[in-house]
Parts: structure tokens; sequence; C-alpha cells
């Protein structure tokens, strides 16, 4: 499993990721990565897509994972408002001696307030006269374009991670695989009364997660509880959620918990489902890290 923990640095892949850039953290900046595995320059290697969000721009960094020595080159496109042009282009950059092109149409691009584009664009990666990576779905754009032919492997989906700011209820739009549909999950932390030994009412912490506006989970007694997992199910399928939310409790200034969610798939009859098991729904590996940073 391919993890990061901390914000990445939006336009430095090469950071070490537990060095988080103060700028993103002041700002609270969100922070959008999809990794993706694939062959590339003749080896299979990791491309994690990074989109970042401020009132300034929408940025996008482009790492693609070296040859065996930790390191990544990076491609990185920043889309100002008054920077039209950059809107649509391409650029590129060596892999171990290979090159690397990135082609990309964001013009038109519907965001619907959210960190990364929903429809009307294309990114593509380009190597060795294939394209090794498409995400948008503007695809024959995308072909024309670049006048390369589909690559003969399709990338599989690894993990997806979102960073989001908030005080004490958080809300995102995931997807639980790539080809999914995006559902609304919410996450609250509150402090419920309850009777103290001395007689007293003492607040007590708990949890509530919720999809799409449904309660899918509780956790009372939060102080206790704050590391577990459990299993919910939603949509004929189940989901794994894992928390840690130790330093939202005990751990002063900016903290951030960290929920995981792994998909299992029930069975190949739920094809219809959005967890469905369809080998094109992505891998069955797959998890989706939510990093919620709290905010006093």
């Amino acid at each position: 499993m391919h993890d990061q923990i901390g914000i990445p640095a939006c336009f430095s892949s090469m950071e070490k990721t537990s060095n988080l850039s103060p700028s993103i953290t002041r700002s609270g900046q969100n922070v959008s990565m999809s990794v993706y595995r694939t062959k590339l320059a003749d080896q299979c290697r990791l491309i994690t897509f990074t989109w970042c969000k401020n009132l300034l721009l929408h940025g996008l960094s482009i790492s693609v994972e070296g040859d065996g020595d930790g390191e990544a080159d990076a491609c990185k496109i920043e889309l100002k408002p008054w920077y039209f042009w950059r809107k649509h282009g391409s650029k590129r950059f060596a892999v171990d001696g290979f090159a690397v092109d990135v082609f990309w149409d964001l013009k038109a691009a519907r965001f619907n307030g959210e960190t990364e584009p929903v429809s009307d664009y294309y990114v593509a990666v380009v190597c060795g006269g294939e394209v090794t990576l498409l995400v948008g779905d503007l695809r024959n754009d995308a072909f024309r374009k670049t006048g390369c032919r589909p690559s003969l492997i399709d990338p599989v989906l690894v993990s997806r991670k979102e960073h989001i700011f908030g005080k004490r209820k958080f809300v995102t739009r995931l997807k639980f695989h790539e080809k999914g549909s995006l559902h609304e999950v919410s996450i609250e932390c509150k402090n419920r009364a309850s009777c103290s030994g001395g007689g007293g009412v003492a607040p007590e912490p708990e949890m509530e997660i919720g999809i799409d506006g449904h309660l899918v989970m509780q956790v009372k007694h939060l102080q206790w509880k704050f590391r577990g997992n459990e299993s919910i199910h939603f949509n004929k399928g189940r989901i794994e959620v894992y928390w840690d939310v130790h330093d939202w409790l005990f751990c002063p200034g900016l903290r951030h918990a960290l929920f995981i969610f792994k998909p299992t798939f029930l069975s190949s009859s739920s094809s219809s489902s959005p967890l469905s098991s369809d080998p094109a729904s992505g891998s069955p590996d797959f998890c989706l890290f939510l990093y919620a940073w709290k905010v006093e």
C-alpha cells in the first residue's frame, strides 16, 4: 500500500512528506491526491496526481516514481485566474532518461467547488508513443491532441487521499472507486452530556460518520476509542473504516485525524453497485485516506 502521511507541498513533490508546508497549513488549503500504478519508461511505476486549491489558484503536480531510489520527477501546472493561456498546453520532463510529456486541457473544466475537476477536461501522460495515463472525460480530444495510441496496460488506481479543514464537522465528496459516483461523506466530533462520578454532568466526546445524509457509524466514549475500526454496509457492499483521532483530543494546535475507507466487494453478482467487483472498478487493494485537519 502506497501512503504518505502529512500534507504534501503542492509544488514540491521532492520534499519529505513528514515536513508540512507552513503556507498550506496556515491557509487551510485543500489537497487531493490520486496514486496510480502503471508501466512507464520500461518499468512498473507509481504516478501521483496532486491537486491543490486555495483562494488564488488551482494547482496540479504530477510526479512519477524514479528508478528505485525513492526520488520522483515532477511536472507542475498552475491555473491562475489571470493566466488563461496556461489552462491548456503541454510540458516535458525526464524520468530515468526517458522523455515524458504531459498534455492538458482545462479551459472548460467544471470544478463544482471541488479541489479537482469533475468534467469537461483531460490530463494525459505520454511516454514512448503511448498515452500511459489519462484522466478526465475528454478522451477523444486527448488522443487527437497527443497523436498517440492508448497503452496496452490499463493503469490501476492504488489510493486516493483528501486533506480537508474544519472545526467540528468535516464534509467532503468522495468516490469509493475511480469509476464510481461521488458520495457526500460527513464526519462530526461533538460532546454529549453524561453523568460524572461526582453526580455532575461532564461532556463526553463522540463521533458520527454519515454518507449521503445517512448516519452509518457512531462511536461513543471517543476518549477511550480514539483509534479503531468498524465495518459498515453500503450499497450492497462493505466498507472497512479505520480511524485515529488521538491528536484531535489530546494535542493542541492544528492537528489532523486520519480516516481510511477500504471498500470490500461482497460478490461478483453486485456489479450494478457503486462498490461492484467489476475489475474495471479499480484495484481490490484500493484505499481512500481522509486527513481531517481541525481548526480551532
